[in-house]
This record gives structure tokens, C-alpha cells and sequence, in this order.
């Protein structure tokens, strides 16, 4: 079994600035992966042509299941709203996390996560990016109850908030929210938080370390398989954990196989 998460920064290269649904899905394709999260997901968003990103993905990866879960309505950094119900912002901009699955979906289950109250400092990467004090915007963790070879496993990706503290509370909310789903349990994502304080903070172990951010020359790691210690002997060992470089985004995809 291989699980990854990537981090998609909607598609874009940071090459030439553009957004290519070939080279998103010959990225993805690469990862080969069984199960894999998504975050910085578009749908519908004219900045990455008006594509259903995680659809995208779910065709590379030949996977029957998938499915986007949107944090707000709008673009973020420029205009959004949140979502007033899972079914609000039909025919609009939406942007979020995304799940694809090679394996049957028993159940999904979304999560919602409340901004962070003040401005913070972020780094945009890119031309005209740089240091910005930007509003948080809301959070959605998407998690899925899954049939695999090994037995139910059930699986979450998100994208937590960037401000500090912020994130840790999220952090603990979504390690509660997951709780009530059948063990064994994998939260997939960008966490915005290192490994120690990720692994102490959910209580939960990492499948890998490795750093995965800024892509180039990855120096921290922002991006986790974390694994619930309750059911985790159900699962086979791991095997390999990698960081490999991709042709999109300013993150690297973490993959780690099982068995």
C-alpha cells in the first residue's frame, strides 16, 4: 500500500508560473499512490482554467473514488466567504482539500475548522510574492472510511491553518474528530508545523520524516502521514518513505509505503 500527500499549490509551477492539467496529472502520476491527500486544491477557479483539480488527479491514478471538499467560496488571498453548508458555492470559485482512493469508500466524513481570529505573516512564493500579513481563511478536513487489502482504514487529508497556535488547536480538534471513525486511522496533510511538534502535539507517530519544504531545497517538514497508535499493528511495516522532486508547487509530495 502507498500513501502520499501533496501539497498542490492549485497546480502551478513555479517555473513559469503556470497551471497545466498534463503536467498536474503527469505529477501525480508519478507518485503511483494507493491513497493519496491533496491540499491547495482548485474547482472551478479561472487561475488553474476553471478545472476540477482532484478529478484530475483521480484520472491519473486510474482510482474509482474520489472526492473535493471545499474550504470557502472564492480565492484565497484575494476574495472568499466560507462555506454556509456542504452544498453552497455551486457554479462558483471553490478551493480545499482534496482525497482519491484505489480503494472502496465504505463512508466520508467532513470536518470544519474555524479561522484564525488575526492576520498573520506568510511568504507568497513567486514573482510579486514576499513576506505578507494575510486573514486566515477557513479549514475542512475530509476523511474517508476505506476497504482495503489490510482491513477498514480510515484516512484523512487536510490543511491546516499557517498561524501559530492556530494550527495546534486545529490539530487537536481533527485528532478528536478522527476518533470516532474505526481504527486504524491515517492523517494525511500540510499541518504547518515541523515533525517534533506534529508528533507531540496529535500524539500520534509519523510513517516519515523527511523535510518537504521549499521544494527546491527542502529544509523543514511541513507535510505528515501521521498514524494513530490504536490499530496502527493491523498495518504492514513500512517499507520506503520518499520526497521526490515534482514539476509543480513550492512543496514535495511525501509518499511512504506500507508492507
Amino acid at each position: 500500500m502507498r500513501l502520499a500527500t501533496f501539497n498542490l499549490l492549485h497546480g502551478r509551477s513555479l517555473t513559469d508560473g503556470l497551471v497545466d492539467p498534463d503536467r498536474l496529472a503527469a505529477a501525480v502520476a508519478a507518485l503511483d499512490a494507493d491513497v493519496l491527500a491533496l491540499q491547495e486544491v482548485d474547482r472551478d477557479q479561472s487561475r488553474s482554467g476553471n478545472h476540477d483539480l482532484t478529478a484530475i488527479a483521480a484520472r491519473a491514478l486510474g482510482a474509482p473514488e474520489h472526492r473535493f471538499a471545499a474550504a470557502v467560496v472564492g480565492t484565497p488571498g484575494e476574495q472568499f466567504r466560507p462555506l454556509n453548508h456542504d452544498d453552497d458555492g455551486h457554479g462558483e470559485p471553490l478551493y480545499g482539500v482534496g482525497l482519491v482512493s484505489r480503494y472502496p469508500v465504505r463512508s466520508w466524513q467532513v470536518t470544519r475548522l474555524r479561522p484564525a481570529p488575526v492576520r498573520s505573516p506568510i511568504y507568497v512564493p513567486g514573482p510579486g510574492g514576499g513576506l505578507v500579513l494575510l486573514h486566515d481563511e477557513p479549514r475542512v478536513v475530509l476523511a474517508a472510511v476505506l476497504d482495503t487489502p489490510h482491513g477498514p482504514l480510515t484516512v484523512a487529508a487536510t490543511h491546516l491553518s499557517f498561524v501559530p497556535g492556530w494550527n495546534i488547536l486545529q490539530l487537536r480538534r481533527v485528532v478528536r474528530a478522527l476518533r470516532a471513525l474505526p481504527a486504524p486511522r491515517l492523517l494525511l496533510g500540510d499541518l504547518n508545523l515541523p515533525a517534533g511538534a506534529a508528533r507531540v502535539l496529535s500524539g500520534w507517530p509519523p510513517l516519515g520524516r523527511r523535510p518537504t519544504y521549499p521544494a527546491g531545497q527542502p529544509r523543514v517538514q511541513l507535510d505528515h502521514i501521521l498514524a494513530d497508535r490504536q490499530g496502527l499493528d493491523r498495518l504492514p511495516p513500512v517499507t520506503a518513505v520518499d520526497t521526490p522532486l515534482s514539476v509543480i508547487s513550492d512543496h514535495r509530495p511525501l509518499v511512504v509505503d506500507l508492507g
